[in-house]
């Protein structure tokens, strides 16, 4: 159950990060209630996942989740480049992701 609770607060990243990126400096009102509501959302279920998991394994896991779901979306919404070295470092966030995953009891 943890797991899934930190999946979901990883994705809850994606979504506050990109809601930020809309918010253009917290001036759109929208976007910025969003932000914080996902914010919110997102450290409250890393905190309960957390309750469970390791703080170095649940910490990295989400932070990777979202990290790497911040970059897609920026690719795929937003225009920005899919250059060889992004996705490289993409690649091995993943990885790391993986081996975290696979280290954890």
């Amino acid at each position: 159950m943890a797991w899934m609770v930190l999946i979901l607060a990883g994705i809850f990243e994606i979504v506050w990060a990109y809601a930020m990126k809309l918010s253009e400096g917290f001036t759109r009102l929208t976007p910025s209630i969003i932000t914080l509501v996902f914010m919110i959302l997102s450290f409250g279920l890393l905190a309960y996942a957390m309750r469970t998991l390791p703080l170095g394994t649940a910490y990295t896991i989400w932070t990777g989740i979202g990290a790497v779901g911040s970059f897609l979306v920026g690719i795929f919404i937003l225009g920005e480049p899919a250059s060889a070295m992004r996705m490289l470092a993409a690649i091995l966030i993943i990885s790391g992701l993986v081996l975290m995953k696979l280290s954890s009891s």
